[in-house]
């Protein structure tokens, strides 16, 4: 359960890198019992977000706490209380997966004996029990991605950091990611997630701000969020390299849908109407436009980001298709 106090709080957050402005005066508030999330494309500075409120850079201007704690006063103080996964594994390759474990957890203070029986927990929960003899170095990337949350939540800390957790990892791993994280924040823990995969936010979060060039441009529910795109019906209609012709042509016949091209092969149609497959098809086809699928697209997260900030799906999906 969340409830309105700030457990994470930063306002104006500035950051340079020489001639390239990483954040521009950016404000995030995550509260207590809350499973947060950063949304934004490669370069936005979530990454250098989570690495400035976790104490591994320090800003140019603005101020930061946690749990009321000044960071930039007290950054020991405040590191006690945060687990950290960053976007790349921090732990040892010549350890083995019971022993990075072990030793993340003594360095929080955690008993030797208390850590060893965390870390057989983790290890079993994480699906890593059969590996936990070997070396970092001969995991694959989505058992090292799950080791390094897991050592990240050894310690039993109140609030954790995710860094783009299932970057690069396969799908059957990443939806085992996914659902410890759920697992996580309905134990209580305060998560602040950020990432550039939209369903994920959308699945996970309770609360998102989209993040473009440094600022903040909308923090909202996912529920507020959506509730523009509730009710609209859109159908795609894969057209081979006529999508733009077919667009026209369907738009001269039905002024009250809109339609529009999306990477050069597809024809999206979108409307408050129920909208019928079928005579679409046949209109397109009528004009030797060939139809090679016809899908129903239920509206998402996706469309109030590019909305939002003016980044087009197309370019999106690149990024995500690059990864």
């Amino acid at each position: 359960m969340t409830n309105h106090r700030a457990v994470v709080s930063a306002r104006g957050l500035v950051k340079r890198f020489g001639d390239v402005t990483a954040l521009a005066g950016l404000d995030v508030e995550v509260r207590a019992g809350e499973l947060f999330g950063l949304l934004g494309p490669n370069g936005a500075g979530k990454t250098t977000t989570i690495n400035i409120l976790t104490g591994l850079a320090r800003p140019d201007a603005g101020s930061f706490s946690i749990a009321g704690i000044d960071c930039i006063r007290r950054p020991r103080a405040a590191q006690q209380l945060i687990g950290v996964v960053p976007d790349e594994s921090n732990l040892y390759p010549e350890l083995t997966g019971s022993e990075n474990l072990r030793f993340c957890a003594s360095l929080y203070g955690v008993s030797r004996r208390e850590a060893a029986d965390r870390a057989r927990e983790l290890l079993a929960a994480f699906g890593l029990a059969e590996a936990s003899e070997r070396r970092f170095a001969g995991y694959s990337k989505g058992m090292k991605r799950k080791l390094t949350i897991a050592a990240g939540i050894i310690h039993r800390l109140p609030v954790l950091f995710l860094d783009e957790p299932t970057t690069g990892v396969d799908v059957q791993s990443a939806r085992h990611i996914r659902r410890l994280v759920a697992d996580l924040h309905r134990a209580g823990t305060t998560i602040l997630l950020t990432t550039h995969y939209i369903e994920e936010a959308e699945r996970l979060c309770s609360r998102i701000s989209f993040i473009v060039r440094g600022r903040v441009v909308r923090t909202d529910t996912v529920e507020n969020l959506l509730e523009p795109v509730r009710g609209r019906q859109v159908l795609e209609l894969e057209v081979g390299d006529r999508a733009e012709a077919g667009a026209e042509l369907l738009a001269r016949a039905d002024s009250e849908t809109r339609f529009s091209t999306v990477g050069g092969n597809l024809v999206r149609a979108e409307s408050t109407r129920p909208l019928a497959v079928g005579p679409l098809v046949r209109a397109l086809e009528e004009a030797d436009i060939e139809v090679t699928e016809a899908r129903r697209v239920r509206p998402t997260l996706e469309e109030i980001f590019v909305d939002t900030t003016g980044l087009e799906a197309a370019a999106l999906r690149r990024e995500k298709e690059k990864k």
